[in-house]
């Protein structure tokens, strides 16, 4: 089940329950102490970042499977990106931990990410020191709209530091979400997952019918039967999901596949998972048909095809984000970790006037980061 701790930073008691939930985080996934360590490190200077510069802030802790995170190649017999030795089962997943605040945002970001660089007259090794420490790091800020910091770490300790925002060039699609909880409640009845199986990659956003436990069911059930039947198409994904959920309380579930070797996006849904992709500068909205998988579904499915460029960008969200969400010139970048990409369009449609109402997820495909000069 999806496991999230929500910690809102508002005060300086608050930077210690960030801290002991990275602990708990990498507690869960048999992190050794030093480990552990480096994840309580990471989520304490975020915190303590939030209360310098922003006045507070909301810290995310949650384990991510490596796979759903890591690059695909561009295909066949492409190498695949390098990014740090990662064993198998638990200790292939990550502990993620996403800071994001609505303050003034950072001036200087590249300056910021730099050890000694301080605007408060203190020792300046925040964000420095989560770059070199995380297994993967990025940040976007915005002046006026606040800044988003996102951090990975793995069971084992990386070569060298991440670069912020870099992908290797083999890197055709890569992935990466968040999961908010509703109410700050332990579980979310949201899940997604990511899943390449020969040239396709296969994201799925599930959303079990209500909050907690019994909507957790349903969507871990969905993420376990996608990873196991990923070759199929959409549809015919949809009709293996529907069956795997009707022991369950069923949930809305959209799944879209990206051919690799074609340049083609396949998309099927069911319920009101929001989804939309960007060309160029332009957004499409794909729409799902109603129902509830586990419990009422058509015969027969619509499969949208589009073509997939390497500047797209598609975006999955639950109903915990507002359905008219209109993305900032700069909040969607191919340049960004795909799942600060979601942190922010989260940021930008969420205000203390509009409460969230259900689990938020919002789940992020995109194409390869942009060449260097």
């Amino acid at each position: 089940m999806t496991r999230v701790w929500d910690v809102p930073v508002h005060d300086s008691t608050r930077v210690r329950d960030a801290r002991v939930a990275a602990e708990s985080a990498a507690d869960h996934l048999g992190f050794d102490e030093a480990r552990r360590a480096v994840a309580a490190l990471v989520a304490t200077e975020l915190a303590t970042n939030l209360l310098k510069h922003a006045g507070g802030g909301q810290i995310l802790v949650e384990t991510v499977d490596a796979a759903d995170t890591a690059p695909a190649p561009l295909g066949p017999g492409a190498a695949p990106g390098v990014r740090g030795p990662l064993p198998a089962g638990d200790q292939g997943r990550l502990v993620q931990i996403v800071a994001l605040d609505h303050g003034p945002g950072i001036p200087d970001l590249p300056a910021a990410l730099s050890d000694g660089w301080s605007t408060t007259h203190s020792l300046g090794a925040g964000l420095g020191t989560c770059l070199r420490v995380a297994h993967d790091f990025d940040v976007h800020s915005a002046p006026g709209r606040g800044t988003v910091a996102l951090a990975r770490i793995g069971a084992v300790a990386r070569g060298r530091a991440p670069v912020p925002g870099a992908r290797p060039a083999s890197a055709a699609v890569r992935a990466g979400g968040i999961n908010i909880p509703f109410a700050a409640a332990e579980q979310s009845g949201d899940a997604w997952a990511c899943v390449r199986a020969a040239d396709r990659v296969t994201l799925l956003l599930a959303d079990g019918l209500g909050h907690g436990a019994g909507a957790a069911l349903a969507s871990d059930a969905a993420v376990r039967r996608v990873r196991e039947c990923a070759h199929l198409p959409p549809p015919e994904l949809l009709g293996q999901l529907h069956t795997a959920l009707r022991r369950t309380r069923g949930a809305a579930v959209a799944v879209a596949q990206v051919d690799l070797a074609a340049g083609e996006l396949g998309f099927s849904g069911l319920g009101n998972i929001g989804a939309r992709l960007r060309s160029g500068n332009d957004w499409r909205p794909l729409l799902s048909h109603p129902g509830i998988v586990g419990a009422h579904s058509p015969a027969r499915l619509p499969h949208h095809r589009l073509p997939w460029t390497s500047d797209s960008v598609l975006v999955l969200h639950s109903d915990g984000l507002p359905s008219r969400w209109a993305p900032a010139a700069d909040a969607v970048s191919a340049a960004q970790d795909p799942a600060v990409t979601a942190a922010v369009l989260v940021r930008d449609a969420s205000s203390s006037a509009r409460p969230a109402r259900d689990d938020t997820t919002v789940a992020v495909l995109t194409g390869p980061p942009p060449k260097g000069p």
